[in-house]
C-alpha cells in the first residue's frame, strides 16, 4: 500500500497536496460493474502547478498528514471519459452511507480533501471527484492546471457532461462492498449549484446538501427534484441569502423538502473560511453549527430502504 504525503510550498501559498493513506487500514475493493475502469489503490495524482487556492491553515494540513483513515484514489470510467476520484473510508467495521461531494470552483483543492476526510471521521464513504480530470497536461486534473486557469475551466465545463460524471461517481459509491446502498450528494459554491442540480437528475441520491451553492435552481426545474434539498447560507452573501425565502416558497409550490438555514454574519465560502487560521468569528461559528447539523441529518436519512 503507497503511503501519500502533503507537499506544502510556502511564500503566498502555493500548495501542491497530495493524500494521506493509513497503510494499516483496509478498503472497500473496487465493485465488479467498475473494475475494469477504476483502480482501487492508484498513486495520487501528480502535484503539477501548485493549484494555490487559499493560504495554507495548520488545521489543514494537521488533519491531512496526521489522518488514520484509508483513502484510494480511483479511476471511474464515463463513456470517452475517466473521473479521478478520492475515497476516503471510515474506521469501522460496519457498512457505511456513501456521500459524493463536489468541489469548488477551485478545483480538487487541499480543503476538499480536508473535507472527505473529516466526514469520513464522522463514519462516512466519501467520494470527492475531480471534475477537471482529463483537462490538465497530460490529461491531468486539477493539480496539473496552472493556478489562473482553474476557475477558467471549471466555468467552461458542459453541465450535461457534470451531471453525467457525478452519475458514474454515485453508481461507483453504491456498488462498493463497503457501502449500505445508500447515497448522498453534496456541494460547495460552485459544487453546491450542481448538487441542487443533480438531485434533478438522480433518483438514487437520499439527500442533496447545498452549500452556498450558484447559481440557484431554476424555479421550472424544482419539480423534477428527487429528494429532500438542505441548504446551508452565509448572511453576508446577500445575492444568494436573500433569494432563500423565494426558493423555498418555490420548493414548498412543488411539493419538495427545502430545508434552508441562513447563518448570521458568515460570508460565502464560511465552511472553509470558518477553518483558516485568521478566521473571524462569525465564520468559525458557521462553519462548526453547519457541520453539526450536517451529521444530524445524514444520521436520521442514513435507514435501511424498505423492502
Amino acid at each position: 500500500m503507497k503511503t501519500l504525503a502533503v507537499l506544502i510550498a510556502g511564500l503566498i501559498a502555493g500548495v501542491a497536496v497530495a493524500q494521506v493513506s493509513n497503510p494499516s487500514a483496509s478498503s472497500s475493493p473496487a465493485p465488479a460493474a467498475a473494475s475494469a475502469s477504476a483502480s482501487a489503490s492508484a498513486s495520487a495524482p501528480a502535484a503539477g502547478t501548485g493549484t494555490i487556492v487559499h493560504p495554507i491553515s495548520k488545521n489543514i494540513t494537521d488533519r491531512l498528514t496526521k489522518s488514520t483513515r484509508h483513502v484510494d484514489v480511483v479511476k471511474i470510467k464515463q463513456g470517452d471519459r475517466v473521473i479521478e476520484t478520492m475515497v476516503y473510508y471510515p474506521t469501522n467495521k460496519n457498512k457505511a452511507m456513501a456521500v459524493v461531494l463536489i468541489h469548488e470552483i477551485f478545483g480538487l483543492s487541499d480543503w476538499m480533501q480536508a473535507a472527505g476526510d473529516q466526514l469520513a471521521e464522522a463514519g462516512y464513504i466519501v467520494l470527492v471527484p475531480d471534475l477537471l480530470s482529463g483537462l490538465g497536461p497530460n490529461k491531468g486534473g486539477t493539480t496539473d492546471l496552472p493556478a489562473s486557469e482553474v476557475r477558467t475551466a471549471i466555468g467552461k465545463l458542459p453541465p450535461e457532461q457534470v451531471l453525467t460524471d457525478l452519475t458514474a461517481v454515485t453508481d461507483y459509491a453504491k456498488k462498493l462492498d463497503a457501502c449500505n446502498g445508500n447515497v448522498a450528494v453534496g456541494g460547495f459554491c460552485w459544487g453546491g449549484g450542481k448538487a441542487f442540480a443533480f438531485a434533478t437528475v438522480n433518483k438514487d441520491i437520499k439527500a442533496a446538501f447545498v452549500f452556498y451553492g450558484a447559481p440557484m435552481l431554476p424555479t421550472a426545474d424544482m419539480p423534477k427534484v428527487n429528494c429532500p434539498v438542505y441548504g446551508f447560507y452565509g448572511e453576508t452573501d446577500r445575492n444568494l441569502a436573500a433569494a432563500v425565502p423565494a426558493e423555498t416558497t418555490a420548493m414548498k409550490a412543488a411539493g419538495k423538502t427545502y430545508d434552508a438555514v441562513v447563518y448570521a454574519g458568515a460570508q460565502h465560502g464560511y465552511m472553509r473560511t470558518g477553518q483558516m487560521d485568521n478566521t473571524n468569528a462569525a465564520d468559525k461559528k458557521a462553519a462548526e453549527d453547519s457541520w453539526k447539523r450536517w451529521l444530524d441529518i445524514l444520521k436520521k436519512i442514513d435507514v435501511p430502504a424498505a423492502k
